[in-house]
């Protein structure tokens, strides 16, 4: 997928439902690998475009976000970042972010933005130049990650961050291939929701042809994924919640799709 004339972002299956990602900028020859999921997925990708490792930028310390992490550094040499939370769960680490750190990575300025829930370490990064954000799991398609170390108003509260910080063109890649689950929830929620529906059908057509759903957009989500939209008020009214808060909203759903 190529951004500009000289970004080209690479996503690429890991493990059962994992993705890696590597934005390449062919001017400066840095190659930017988000989470390592499995080593020998990225190695292959590298070997077949010729691509030399630059940089790994690190979500969380979850183990199917983390462990091939060892193996690429040392082929690779690549510099390790990641945030400060993680410090004491991944050696590999050689920067450590918090929350509105900025990092050069070649001609990139990545934002670090902290976006604790699922885990208490979570970063996002974000690309502004290149409108590219990669939300680990705390953002999918038409879903969130589920709420292990942190709260779900903590959760509610990262993602109130990334609506606010995110602008609707920014394209996002996250951990997962979870949308076709997501689609089927979300309806649940909202099921008068015509952009929803029409994404629900693209994603079922997408996966019938065995494609990813992703990326996404940040627009697109806030039309569409009803974790981000629990502060609209056609979600408090489908939830029978209306003058709730976005955080008590966002919590009855996060609720019914830890049950579902």
């Amino acid at each position: 997928m190529a951004l500009s004339e000289t970004t080209q972002i690479r996503q690429f299956a890991c493990l059962d439902d994992n993705f890696g990602v590597l934005v390449h900028d062919t001017a400066s020859g840095t190659n930017i690998a988000f989470d390592v999921p499995h080593a020998g997925a990225y190695e292959a990708v590298l070997e077949e475009t010729g691509w030399t490792l630059s940089h790994i930028l690190i979500t969380h310390h979850h183990w199917d976000h983390v462990q091939g992490l060892g193996e690429l550094k040392q082929k690779t040499g690549a510099t390790v970042i990641g945030p400060e939370r993680s410090r004491q769960k991944i050696s590999e680490l050689d920067r450590t972010v918090e929350d509105g750190d900025d990092v050069l990575c070649g001609p990139y300025e990545v934002k670090a933005i902290a976006t604790p829930g699922h885990t208490l370490d979570q970063i996002s990064w974000f690309i502004p130049s290149i409108k590219m954000a990669h939300t680990g799991d705390t953002l999918f398609s038409l879903g969130c990650g589920r709420v292990f170390e942190g709260d779900k108003e903590m959760m509610w509260s990262s993602l109130a961050k990334l609506i606010r910080q995110l602008p609707d063109d920014t394209a996002i890649y996250c951990g997962h291939e979870y949308t076709e689950a997501n689609a089927r929830f979300s309806l649940t929620i909202e099921p008068e929701n015509a952009d929803l529906q029409a994404r629900a059908r693209e994603v079922a057509d997408l996966r019938s042809q065995g494609k990813s759903t992703l990326p996404t957009t940040m627009g697109q989500e806030k039309k569409t994924n009803p974790f981000l939209r629990a502060g609209e008020a056609s979600v408090a009214k489908a939830l029978g919640m209306k003058g709730k808060s976005a955080a008590e909203i966002f919590t009855e759903i996060r609720t019914r799709k830890d049950n579902a």
